[in-house]
């Protein structure tokens, strides 16, 4: 056991402090995962929420060894955490392997050998969970336990109201951002870009032929292959990089301080890592390609003309043979258009953002 009052209370005092600063979810939940090991005699720390549906992690935050390394599945029931996020109760095991709920997880990147997982609850309800681990054998006291329930008490007031607000912008089927979020934060970047004179860039990212999934496979097989869409693509973007579920099958990845040609090498990695490995659902084997416009800020152009280059980038991509990158031109607006006497036959007319082109596959 570690206890040092005075240290402890300041540790606290700081996260509280942090908690109420209106910094984004993930950014707040690091928060506590930090805390929680200078607290604890842990060496790993994670905290996971839960969306709407309890089904799928809102968000999580990791801290201490392997913090990198990919978040495991959270299913309720199954596993320690599992346990706790279905029972709302905490639990301390002195040695994991005398425990039967207990269930190894050798892709997360370190051994457990003692732990403590408290519950965050609100209002009667578990939103999510606080975990911290050792790889030694009975690392944490009885005292360490009430500590991090007290970290879990004095932190789940300000999660869960970013919890909600997070909620209240995030599409439930993929928990990427939904549409009425693309419109302010495209506000708050651009502002941003044009203080700081850094470059924007925006994908435009639509997937090819998904119709035929959902009339070949049925709507809930296209449902996993959106989701898995949206984890291939955070898996190959930055943490800063923001993706937007704009209506049905088509996305929008905000990239601050980016330029042209640094934008095109992540649109490249989307592009790969959407169709490197077929998406299994059931019986069903799914080879999703993507068709990505790219385009970057002139530090002049509206929100709408920015997304409109992007999405006629997008569209040459598919006129080109779809599961490609195509990048608007880096010129005012009106060269951005067909030049006069561009052959345009057979394209659509620019359509307004957030709108589907009911004519594409």
């Amino acid at each position: 056991m570690s206890f040092d009052a005075l240290k402890d209370l300041l540790v606290l005092l700081q996260l509280t402090e942090q908690l109420t600063d209106g910094r984004a979810l993930e950014d707040a939940l690091r928060a506590v995962t930090d805390a929680t090991l200078s607290i604890l005699p842990g060496d790993h720390a994670s905290i996971r929420l839960l969306d709407a549906s309890r089904s799928q992690l809102l968000a999580s935050a990791r801290s201490g060894i392997a913090h990198d390394a990919p978040s495991v599945p959270l299913s309720a029931g199954v596993g320690i955490s599992g346990w706790v996020l279905a029972h709302g109760e905490p639990v301390r095991l002195v040695d994991v392997r005398k425990d039967a709920r207990f269930v190894p997880m050798p892709a997360q990147g370190f051994s457990i050998a003692s732990l403590v997982v408290e519950p965050l609850m609100s209002e009667g309800a578990t939103i999510g969970v606080l975990s911290v681990s050792s790889q030694e054998v009975n690392a944490f006291s009885a005292t360490d336990e009430l500590l991090a329930r007290l970290l879990a008490n004095c932190s789940v007031g300000p999660i869960q109201r970013a919890r909600l607000e997070r909620l209240a912008v995030t599409d439930d089927l993929t928990l990427a951002f939904n549409a009425r979020y693309l419109g302010p934060r495209m506000a708050e970047e651009m502002e941003r870009a044009r203080r700081t004179e850094q470059p924007l860039s925006v994908l435009l990212l639509d997937l090819d032929h998904f119709k035929l999934v959902n009339d070949r496979h049925g709507h809930a097989v296209g449902d996993q292959v959106l989701r898995a869409f949206v984890d291939r693509v955070r898996a190959a973007t930055r943490r800063v990089d923001v993706l937007v579920r704009r209506g049905g099958e088509e996305f929008v990845l905000l990239m601050p301080a980016t330029t042209m040609a640094q934008a095109r090498v992540i649109a490249e990695r989307v592009r790969r890592h959407a169709s490197e490995e077929p998406i299994v659902v059931g019986p069903a084997r799914v080879t999703q390609t993507v068709s990505i416009g790219v385009a970057t800020w002139d530090g002049r152009q509206s929100a709408e003309t920015l997304q409109r280059r992007a999405d006629d980038a997008m569209y040459d991509a598919k006129q080109r043979g779809r599961n490609r990158v195509e990048s608007a031109p880096e010129r005012k607006l009106r060269a951005a258009k067909a030049a006069p006497g561009k052959k345009t036959a057979g394209r659509a007319k620019p359509r307004t953002p957030g709108k589907t082109r009911s004519a594409r596959p």
